[in-house]
């Protein structure tokens, strides 16, 4: 079990880099992008400096689809993540292996059965980030003209995330007596089928795969709307943010966590990470030539287009002066809440003031500094109630990884307040998090006599 005084790291490396224009760093290595050993030194690094889990995210379809966007590597460069942690799997032993998921544009029952044979697979170290998706071509890739709407597509994700735990339920865990002797292979009791019948999904079941090591995999969440922070503060364990500043980020923790006391759990059963993006060196003024540099490698057209996503994709910004104001923005069925909060950044700045500046964060705060400022800070906002642990999104790969575990890892666990070593096994035992109890346990059930086929 971690200590409560100890915070928790996970690597975001989104294949190329969190920076838009990390892949042009000179520390990065943009081509090896679908190489697995590529990924292999990645996971293995952070599995060294001791990081609870790495996390991919996933889109099944471009996010915009314009000749500019030849400057960029943005949503271009991505391998199924299930696909690519369960060989991840096989060359790591402690890190969880955490995959993006859509509810959008998947079903609860192969969802649940992939999830859990990660977990088989990797031994207990699997996690879900559970997305909703929010583009039109990912939609469209789907057999659907249009995305669904907001409200529509959190029902849904709610009911898929509790379709998918049920099944997690099928199997007691001392199900399968596998007695040879006998020829008894499960105990039939100890099989529970689901029989849902929701507004989204019918499933039957039960899973055809056994109870995983964790019982449930981690589920991690990042939604910052209403809706979202309902469903995560229920169900999650862990949740991603993004806060500006110390303050915003205390404020958002200690609503958060009364959501989840509301929710009838306790404040320790979800853990609340934001994400910081570091850029390190030796001093204070060589990090901050390191931004400005990526910065300055930031293609304009890139910088509009991605403005445009964060308001929503439903504007054209080409159309307007680029040293103007923001025009008023037509409303979304996209995150709500980002869109919100990118007007708000707006005030005061040009279209493309801001644009740089949303391309340059992307979805996480920048630290910029010397491994003792880095670690200062992130040990501030620890110590200040503003997050139980980081999401590491590396500006680029491998360069900012490599900095961050050999320069600011040792001074986090010089200070306590990062482990030196592994206490536990599964992804669980890293955060401190209990195994559920199957809740169909001891249920009767109709699936408890077996069903005897017989030929036609």
């Amino acid at each position: 079990m971690p200590s409560p005084q100890q915070m928790h790291l996970m690597l975001f490396p989104m294949f190329t880099g969190a920076h838009v224009a990390g892949w042009r760093h000179e520390g990065a290595d943009p081509g090896r992008m679908h190489d697995i050993d590529f990924h292999r030194e990645i996971v293995q690094m952070a599995e060294q400096a001791k990081f609870d889990a790495v996390f991919y995210s996933d889109a099944q379809g471009f996010r915009t689809i314009v000749g500019r966007d030849v400057h960029s590597r943005n949503d271009v460069a991505r391998m199924d993540p299930l696909i690519l942690l369960s060989a991840l799997a096989m060359v790591s032993r402690r890190i969880g292996l955490i995959a993006t998921l859509s509810t959008s544009y998947n079903e609860p029952y192969s969802a649940a059965r992939r999830l859990a044979s990660l977990d088989h697979v990797s031994h207990g170290r699997a996690g879900w980030n559970v997305v909703t998706s929010t583009t039109k071509n990912e939609a469209r890739n789907f057999g659907r003209e249009a995305h669904f709407g907001h409200a529509e597509r959190y029902a849904r994700a709610e009911e898929f995330v509790d379709v998918a735990k049920g099944l997690w339920d099928s199997w007691d865990d001392d199900a399968f007596v596998v007695d040879k002797a006998e020829g008894r292979f499960f105990d039939p009791g100890k099989l529970h089928g689901l029989d849902h019948k929701g507004k989204f999904f019918s499933v039957v079941g039960p899973l055809t795969t056994a109870r995983s090591p964790q019982g449930h995999p981690v589920i991690v969440q990042a939604g910052a709307s209403e809706a979202g922070q309902a469903l995560a503060a229920r169900t999650a364990d862990v949740v991603f943010t993004s806060n500006p500043n110390l303050e915003s980020a205390q404020a958002f923790y200690k609503a958060f966590k009364a959501k989840v006391v509301a929710a009838g759990r306790a404040p320790a059963d979800c853990k609340i990470l934001p994400s910081i993006q570091p850029i390190i060196a030796a001093t204070d003024d060589e990090a901050r030539a390191i931004a400005d540099n990526l910065v300055s490698l930031i293609h304009p057209d890139v910088a509009i287009s991605m403005l445009e996503l964060a308001l929503g994709g439903e504007i054209d910004l080409r159309a307007f002066d680029p040293n103007g104001p923001l025009p008023p923005i037509p409303s979304t069925e996209g995150s709500k809440s980002t869109q919100a909060k990118v007007i708000a950044m707006g005030d005061g700045l040009s279209i493309m003031q801001l644009a740089r500046r949303i391309a340059a964060a992307r979805t996480s705060s920048a630290l910029v500094g010397s491994p003792e400022r880095v670690a200062d800070e992130l040990e501030a906002w620890f110590r200040a109630g503003a997050a139980d642990g980081f999401v590491i999104a590396a500006p680029y790969l491998p360069g900012s990884l490599k900095a961050f575990c050999d320069g600011v890892v040792p001074i986090l666990q010089q200070r306590g307040l990062f482990r030196t070593d592994y206490a536990g096994v599964t992804l669980r035992d890293h955060l401190g998090l209990d195994r559920p109890e199957n809740a169909r346990t001891g249920r009767p059930d109709r699936h408890a006599e077996p069903e005897i086929w017989q030929p036609d």
